[in-house]
């Protein structure tokens, strides 16, 4: 079906050539994920399928043919063969959904009557019936993606070739569009599709590709995304003298709770001190009573703890760890 023998491909003006030996075979019916780090040629492979580009050196053949044996002016009937899915849809603005779709059936010379009969169909696959009359912004961008697949698709190519296609979509509607593809597969079309989606991948287990810097590092059936160390992730950033801020805010918290049992002893709770995960890093030792009660002989002694009052947000990194450069003997949030 899809064929790579020994693929090379240099873009002038770069020193490291795009792709770089690579070989690999994509069967009829197959559901393949190509993977890799931006840059790590998954795009120059879908347009070398495409006959957008040509290999410097090795063999590309798609559909038992060698593309360098195209005529340039025969590529567009090739093209027919194969179906395209968009990162960004690529819909026709000032066209309804219906004539999205039937463009694609009309610039091959299909039938009126052909097209009155495919574009309904093609269009209940993806979910789309009723909406025929509908302009592309009036759709949300999991619609426009169905109606891109509906356009892929309205031609019955054997092949659909699909770039990132959840890319600009929300988790929910990628699900959507995956599940649609994977149905598009089981009806005998065979998918190739580029993604940075680690998670369905791992989900799905079908066949993965996988490049860096050019090259083919493995092919494994029913496999996993595999290292995803450079998929960008969001990291929390950690806040200086958190530990210490949280011990003296807990330290503070004593100090209230004693004077409140002081001014009022019959109506003070038992004071409970908060464990913060943070302050446990600078434990602090603060002496306090279990249960302050009235006595009937009379009130207890109590000492309370003098905090003197302290503006956090002027305090200076050294202050809030809890450091003293004037005695190396005490270090810590309440030396």
């Amino acid at each position: 079906m899809i064929r790579f023998e020994n693929v090379t491909k240099r873009y002038r003006g770069t020193k490291r050539p795009a792709l770089s030996g690579v070989d690999f075979e994509v069967q009829r019916g197959e559901f393949v994920f190509l993977v890799g780090a931006s840059g790590s040629g998954k795009s120059s492979c879908l347009q070398l399928i495409l006959r957008e580009e040509s290999p410097t050196s090795g063999r590309v053949a798609v559909l038992g043919r060698d593309l360098k044996s195209i005529a340039n002016r025969k590529v567009p009937y090739f093209r027919r063969s194969i179906g395209s899915v968009f990162q960004d849809f690529r819909l026709l603005p000032s066209k309804t959904v219906y004539q999205n779709v039937a463009f694609t059936l009309q610039v091959t010379g299909a039938s009126r009557g052909f097209i009155q009969q495919a574009v309904p169909e093609a269009l209940a696959l993806v979910g789309l019936s009723g909406k025929e009359k509908r302009l592309p912004h009036e759709l949300s961008g999991g619609e426009q993606q169905r109606v891109a697949i509906a356009r892929a698709i309205v031609n019955r190519p054997q092949i659909v070739l699909a770039d990132e296609p959840t890319g600009n979509l929300d988790p929910g509607t990628s699900v959507d569009i995956m599940q649609l593809l994977a149905r598009i597969n089981a009806g005998g079309t065979t998918v190739l599709m580029a993604t940075h989606e680690a998670a369905f991948v791992d989900q799905m287990q079908r066949r993965v590709i996988e490049l860096r810097d050019g090259e083919m590092v493995r092919d494994e059936v029913g496999g996993g995304y595999g290292d995803t160390s450079n998929v960008p992730r969001l990291e929390p950033e950690a806040i200086r003298g958190a530990a210490a801020t949280a011990a003296l805010q807990t330290v503070r918290e004593v100090h209230r709770q004693t004077e409140a049992a002081i001014a009022d002893p019959a109506s003070a709770p038992t004071p409970v001190v908060e464990h913060h995960a943070a302050a446990t890093a600078a434990p602090t030792t603060v002496p306090q009573q279990a249960t302050l009660k009235p006595s009937d002989d009379a009130r207890p002694a109590t000492h309370p703890i003098t905090i003197p009052a302290v503006d956090l947000a002027e305090l200076g990194v050294a202050d809030r760890l809890g450091l003293d450069t004037g005695d190396d003997e005490e270090v810590g949030p309440t030396s």
